[in-house]
């Protein structure tokens, strides 16, 4: 029950601050949603870094990683608003925005996981 709690906490903690970002930086007439994308780069990074570090000290508990991996990162990550952007750009026929937000989320997102678990293992 206590890692329910945890990710509650966290997942509820990830998503103020991904709408916060979201506000912020998205805009309706800038086409490319950069503040989903900012949000899932920074998320894969923290993934990255907390999975990179939990593996190279063990150090982290199990509630510990339930909270900011499942409940945080989870939270502040958002692959539902990405297909749901994703469903606009093909819709109104953008089909160069639907490509280029895709391609670039799939490799940034994969590129800041590595860089996370990169940057734990040579410092």
């Amino acid at each position: 029950m206590k890692q329910f709690i945890l990710i509650f906490i966290g997942g509820g903690t990830g998503s103020i601050l991904r709408y916060a970002i979201s506000k912020l930086l998205n805009s309706p007439s800038k086409g490319i949603p950069y503040g989903t994308l900012v949000v899932n780069c920074l998320g894969s990074l923290l993934i990255g870094l907390l999975l990179g570090y939990s593996l190279k000290n063990q150090s982290l508990s199990s509630n510990q990683l339930a909270f900011l991996i499942v409940g945080f990162c989870g939270g502040f990550t958002t692959f539902s608003t990405f297909s749901y952007e994703n469903t606009m750009f093909l819709k109104s026929g953008d089909f160069i925005s639907f490509i280029g937000y895709t391609t670039a989320s799939l490799i940034l997102g994969i590129s800041f996981v590595l860089l996370g678990f990169w940057i734990v293992k040579f410092f």
